[in-house]
């Protein structure tokens, strides 16, 4: 029998907690692949699927409640950490608020389904002042759902999944190293991606300091405000004199931008 079945085996539901609990808070360990095995071996009986299940439950529910709390007492900041240390942090306070501002409380649902939602999520609830009630119920849902979903695959495929699993033995270090070249090659792309668009944009930016230089000479600059809705409610401070506007509607409204002076956009 594979290895990671026969630990998993002897160390139960614990590591199924100990696991979504750890990938959950943050750390870079998909779960998906070992919630597949328990409910494999749930199927063969080696396993108790219900232990499992909420294990599982219990394990995104503490994490959870923790990043919850941190966005409830330390505001955007938080948000904004997950976001620095991620692939796309260029995007992605604005793509998961966008999802967020969108479905509400729904978003829990289906948010650990969504990479990059599944861990600024629960903050996000809490920086927005989410009564706690609401986003545990909406939050035990979601957990519910996810881990139900891939423990139910594993247990109505146990016996596909088990031989995928000695056909990965067979092949040895041979997938280990195909697999890590593959993660290396995309986070690599990822990398490169991010380095030209910074490079782009270092062509057209202005510092904070020679954006006051400026209104202190008393240039005529027009500013437009381009933070999302929830970022202006978290912290209603702007630039005064400027035009509040959705990046969505620059585009639309772009017409109305003068070409005759300075435009500076700013944003999260």
């Amino acid at each position: 029998m594979h290895s990671a079945i026969a630990f998993l085996l002897k160390h139960g539901s614990f590591l199924v907690f100990a696991w979504v609990l750890a990938e959950q808070l943050g750390l870079p360990i998909p779960s998906a692949p070992l919630l597949l095995a328990a409910g494999a071996l749930a199927g063969t009986g080696h396993l108790s699927f219900g232990v499992s299940l909420l294990m599982a439950l219990f394990g995104a529910l503490i994490a959870d409640f923790l990043w919850y709390e941190l966005g409830r007492r330390k505001g955007i900041r938080i948000l904004e950490f997950l976001c620095r240390i991620s692939l796309e942090p260029d995007s992605c306070v604005r793509r998961t608020e966008g999802v967020f501002a969108k479905h509400g409380a729904r978003s829990l649902l289906v948010a650990k389904f969504l990479p990059g939602l599944s861990t600024v999520a629960p903050p996000l609830a809490g920086i927005f002042d989410m009564r706690r009630l609401r986003f545990l119920l909406y939050d035990a849902l979601g957990a519910l759902l996810w881990s139900g979903s891939f423990l139910g695959f594993g247990y109505a495929f146990s016996g596909q999944i088990e031989r995928v699993a000695d056909r990965a033995l067979a092949l040895g270090s041979r997938l280990l190293i195909f697999l890590a070249l593959a993660l290396a090659a995309w986070i690599g792309w990822k990398f490169l991606k991010r380095q030209r668009f910074i490079r782009e944009l270092r062509i057209a930016r202005i510092t904070v300091q020679e954006l006051k230089e400026k209104l202190e000479a008393g240039e005529d600059v027009v500013i437009v405000d381009l933070r999302h809705s929830l970022d202006f409610e978290a912290d209603p401070e702007t630039i005064p004199g400027a035009v509040r506007m959705d990046a969505k509607e620059l585009e639309e409204k772009n017409g109305l931008l003068p070409r005759d002076r300075d435009v500076v956009l700013y944003c999260t």
